[in-house]
């Protein structure tokens, strides 16, 4: 049976509102591009002259400024989808993203598997997360990603209800384990990766193996120079 032929099956689940069965049917958008267009997730940008290069988890104090740093040395944009626990923390470095003329986007309040969650839950950890980093910012939030990129049908339907579209990625870096080097990471990420797609790093070690942001510094400083000689440029979304 091709994918296609589980559209209707698809369609049905996302009827039905939040049952069981169709509870975690959008988490499949990080794999087939049919779910991506079935529940109108974004892992692409209209632009084959540059990549989205986008960073979870943060912020950080070291992490941070560093990529900040790193970016502005390049010319480059970003978008950063922040946790709003950390913002909570550290409110001058969410407004510091936002004064480098980076995006912010919505990731979480409390970084947890969604599937932990329940739709209830699910909406208050959202709109928890926008107003604090709202109140840090003052910035329009656009984007919305899930951790972990596990998505559920009630944080769909939430950030589609806020007017937030919501962004998976194309490639991963995997800089959050502990075996991750800076080639590894570079490596990972552009080693399929083409001009329109959407890229993942971290520029925070919150949640993955400790100091994970200084792997992920030093494979950014790989990725941007190999981006230049392809003849991308690094955006936000």
């Amino acid at each position: 049976m091709s994918f296609g032929d589980l559209r209707p099956a698809l369609r049905a689940a996302t009827a039905a509102a939040g049952g069981i069965a169709g509870y975690p049917l959008p988490s499949t958008a990080l794999v087939f591009a049919p779910s991506r267009r079935l529940f109108r997730v974004q892992a692409e940008i209209a632009d084959p002259a540059a990549v989205a290069l986008t960073f979870d988890d943060g912020p950080h104090p070291e992490g941070t400024p560093r990529v900040l740093e790193l970016l502005r040395a390049a010319n480059a944009q970003a978008t950063f989808f922040l946790v709003g626990e950390q913002v909570e923390r550290f409110p001058e470095l969410a407004r510091e993203i936002v004064d480098a003329g980076h995006e912010v986007a919505v990731h979480c309040f409390r970084h947890v598997n969604l599937m932990r969650r329940g739709p209830a839950t699910t909406r208050d950890d959202l709109d928890r997360a926008a107003a604090t980093i709202g109140e840090a910012t003052s910035a329009e939030l656009r984007h919305y990603r899930p951790p972990y990129g596990i998505l559920t049908l009630p944080a769909l339907r939430h950030a589609r209800a806020r007017g937030w579209q919501t962004v998976l990625w194309r490639h991963d870096g995997r800089d959050w384990r502990a075996d991750a080097t800076p080639e590894s990471i570079a490596a990972r990420l552009l080693g399929k990766a083409s001009g329109g797609e959407v890229l993942l790093l971290h520029d925070a070690d919150w949640y993955a193996s400790p100091r994970s942001w200084e792997r992920t510094a030093g494979a950014l400083e790989l990725v941007l120079e190999r981006l230049r000689e392809r003849g991308l440029r690094a955006r936000s979304l």
